[in-house]
């Protein structure tokens, strides 16, 4: 029976089908994300928001448009389980600005990295580019191995299929406008 457009499933079901549809193991995946099978473990089991980084990944290797709209259900779900997310990236918490579609190569985020968080664990990687830009307080981003520190009104372009990783050692939470390239 097909499902109705309302009954759309979760990110978790999306992911989950499309690995076994690929045969994938959860350590199968690991190895082609760059991330931990815990935590695509935690994703596909719906404990853990995945960052942005991770939900390209997960798009690219399984081939599936993995951020399409949400049900009002799951938007709720998602919003009570986003307290494990900013525990599990220290403070850090993603908005998407833009509508995915298979022909859409931009995405835009609003991004809050609370007051004093170091990012520590995760290591954010994946094909394309990044763009980012500090509209409150300042950050620091590692890309690769050089570290650059931003304040209100700059900005940094980078390839992110290097490693990268955001922390704001300053006293007010930083708010920043990122746009990423998907090929």
């Amino acid at each position: 029976m097909a499902r109705k457009k309302s009954e759309k499933i979760s990110l978790g079901q999306r992911m989950k089908a499309g690995r076994e549809k690929m045969r994938m193991s959860i350590a199968d995946l690991a190895l082609e994300t760059g991330y931990q099978p815990e935590i695509l473990k935690g994703v596909e089991e719906e404990r853990t928001v995945p960052p942005v980084s991770l939900v390209l990944q997960l798009s690219r290797v399984l081939k599936l448009n993995m951020d399409e709209l949400e049900t009002e259900g799951e938007t709720q779900a998602t919003k009570r389980r986003s307290k494990s997310h900013k525990k599990r990236v220290d403070s850090y918490a993603y908005t998407s600005l833009s509508k995915p579609g298979p022909d859409k190569h931009l995405r835009g985020y609003l991004v809050t990295v609370d007051a004093h968080t170091d990012h520590k664990g995760v290591e954010f990687h994946h094909e394309g580019e990044e763009f980012h830009f500090v509209l409150k307080g300042g950050i620091t981003i590692q890309v690769g191995e050089n570290v650059t520190r931003l304040a209100q009104g700059e900005s940094i372009h980078f390839n992110s299929a290097l490693h990268h990783k955001l922390s704001n050692p300053n006293p007010v939470a930083a708010e920043l406008l990122v746009v990423v390239y998907v090929p």
